[in-house]
């Protein structure tokens, strides 16, 4: 722990979350600020007619998408981001989803430009296609690939099967055992069905999920209307504060709000890290541009709209009743917050959080999936399906703080071999 701690403290020092930010902004100007765009790129994402023999529909892709990165990065994450890095790590969060969008468009365009068709007519890509295609590097293709696969058994099983975990057993006394072996039960029966199982499926349930969330967050800021603008104060004042503002919590002023809120916010929309490519390439259309939109809303919804809201919600109950948030771990302020949901309380946050896990298990297993495929072909899928299912139970008894320190790794080690594509590519990118 000591040692991950110590590298993460080096890779996401300055140096790194000045790259991230500098390549959001660079791509912002440079795409004459696509999200301008936003509510066409929301248009085209749900009436998009493009077809092609590709394996999803723009909207499946989309889908697909959110079901990986919409899950514990929202709800943990945020509450690990303002118990580590104070209250401000929520605006610095927030900034990296509205800066994100320009790099997810800049990411999703190239995995379609560069993506590769196979024998079957299928479509694959992603950043390592990118890097294999477009820079004509095969190795740093396949240390993406390796990065990926890692993080698929890493932030798409472990963070996922451990936050279920701890709140189904905190919620309803449940063995993490038993936990375990039923998501890795529900999610094996999800994936054997392949690319056309997983995008139905996230197309089914991801947006009545979120509503259901997010209409619980909306009744929470109700609730807390009175502490509402001076948690938003609050929030600004330690963003940009030296020395931390945070009170009960481990705030480290503006490097630690910086550091948390920005990790978090890379962590669950993946702006930056490229994974959401891997799903874009799959979808049906021969326009880079159309599908870069679609993709582009992705990080909205995920970082824009529901870690602002469940970062306020936190916030505010840290006004509400400070008592419910002395002495608690890390990643319970979020649950400190929504206990005082009324009538469901904790039931509803725990079934929120089941829920989204096992959409964000299905929607990872599909870039793990072609990961394995770039490195071993076809022949190493299925030995990595039943790998990531054993994960899954593996996951549920992991301790959660060294969960989230590989995780925090493992982006970062994803971030700049992808970030190198971006730059060296950054002329083939129209807007």
């Amino acid at each position: 722990m000591t040692i991950l701690e110590q590298i993460n403290d080096f890779l996401w020092g300055f140096p790194l979350i000045l790259l991230l930010l500098g390549t959001h902004i660079y791509f912002t100007c440079r795409l004459r600020f696509p999200q301008k765009n936003l509510f066409r790129a929301i248009r085209l994402s749900l009436f998009s007619s493009e077809t092609d023999s590709g394996n999803l529909s723009p909207f499946s892709a989309l889908s697909t998408t959110l079901a990986a990165t919409l899950g514990t990065g929202n709800i943990i994450g945020v509450s690990t981001a303002v118990a580590l890095g104070g209250p401000g790590a929520i605006f610095w969060c927030w900034i990296t989803g509205i800066l994100g969008m320009s790099t997810a468009y800049g990411e999703c365009y190239l995995s379609v430009l560069h993506r590769h068709r196979k024998k079957d007519g299928l479509y694959v890509g992603g950043p390592m296609y990118v890097l294999k295609n477009g820079l004509h590097n095969k190795s740093l293709g396949a240390f993406y690939a390796l990065c990926t696969l890692a993080a698929a058994f890493g932030v798409g099983c472990t963070t996922q099967a451990n936050s279920v975990t701890r709140a189904a057993s905190l919620s309803f006394g449940l063995s993490p055992h038993l936990v375990g072996i039923v998501l890795a039960a529900i999610t094996g029966a999800v994936i054997l069905g392949g690319i056309k199982s997983i995008g139905n499926l996230c197309e089914r349930t991801v947006p009545a999920i979120s509503f259901l969330y997010l209409s619980g967050c909306l009744l929470l800021l109700i609730l807390y209307r009175h502490q509402l603008l001076t948690a938003i104060v609050w929030i600004l004042k330690d963003a940009f504060s030296f020395t931390s503002l945070a009170g009960g919590v481990t705030g480290a002023g503006l490097q630690g709000a910086l550091r948390y809120g920005i990790a978090r916010g890379l962590f669950t929309n993946e702006a930056g890290i490229g994974t959401s490519a891997i799903a874009a390439a799959a979808a049906h259309t021969d326009n880079p541009k159309i599908q870069a939109y679609v993709s582009m809303t992705a990080v909205f919804w995920d970082t824009v709209v529901m870690c602002l809201l469940t970062g306020l919600v936190v916030v505010c109950n840290m006004l509400y009743d400070p008592a419910s948030t002395v002495g608690a771990a890390e990643t319970d302020l979020t649950a400190a917050a929504f206990s005082h949901l009324p009538y469901v309380g904790d039931a509803f946050l725990t079934i929120s959080l089941c829920a989204f896990a096992v959409t964000t298990l299905i929607g990872w297993s599909y870039f793990g999936e072609k990961a394995a495929e770039y490195l071993g072909g076809d022949r190493s899928i299925p030995l990595y399906k039943l790998a990531y299912v054993l994960m899954i139970y593996l996951g549920a008894i992991i301790p959660m703080r060294l969960v989230w320190e590989c995780t925090d790794l493992i982006n970062g080690l994803m971030a700049l071999p992808n970030l190198l594509a971006l730059w060296m590519l950054r002329r083939e990118i129209k807007s």
